[in-house]
């Protein structure tokens, strides 16, 4: 009768040992890889959503929002900016607040949730070159690059992208 306690008795410490606690956080680590600030993937809008306020903005007007989308290109050098699809032919460039992080160099494809900053720029044809350069295109491709941009840009404070 001891030893059939005693094996209970160690077979209940082995299960309460091996319990998983049930994380509170809504950046479940499984779900999710961070970076810059901690950022939860609640109340995100959709893409599509985006689009929409960026379309009633000006130039030089901003919004703190939050939307998910899943990453067009990033920085073949460092990983220092990313392009989000808005529809099928629009693109926010996604920089880092502050320089402060940046996205693996492989994350292409990748789907994220980005919060910070909204606004519309306007880019210069230098510029533009100079991202081309980063995404690696060609030089016939860059030379092609001849107006400025009106540009839905993006300045995230955190980023959380789908492992």
């Amino acid at each position: 009768m001891k030893k059939a306690f005693n094996v209970l008795l160690i077979t209940l410490l082995f299960l309460a040992a091996c319990k998983s606690e049930k994380s509170n956080d809504t950046n479940d680590n499984l779900a999710y890889n961070s970076f810059g600030e901690k950022i939860s993937d609640e109340n995100a809008m959709t893409a599509a959503n985006m689009f929409d306020k960026f379309s009633s903005m000006k130039a030089g007007d901003t919004l703190n929002v939050k939307f998910a989308s899943s990453i067009a290109d990033v920085c073949s050098k460092k990983g220092c900016w990313m392009k989000l699809p808005l529809n099928d032919s629009i693109q926010s460039m996604v920089r880092f607040k502050d320089y402060g992080f940046f996205m693996p160099l492989d994350s292409k494809g990748k789907e994220v949730i980005v919060e910070g900053k909204a606004y519309v720029k306007e880019t210069s044809v230098d510029e533009l070159r100079h991202y081309a350069e980063d995404a690696g295109k060609s030089k016939e491709e860059i030379a092609l690059i001849t107006e400025p941009k009106r540009e839905f840009a993006f300045e995230a404070h955190g980023v959380l992208m789908k492992k």
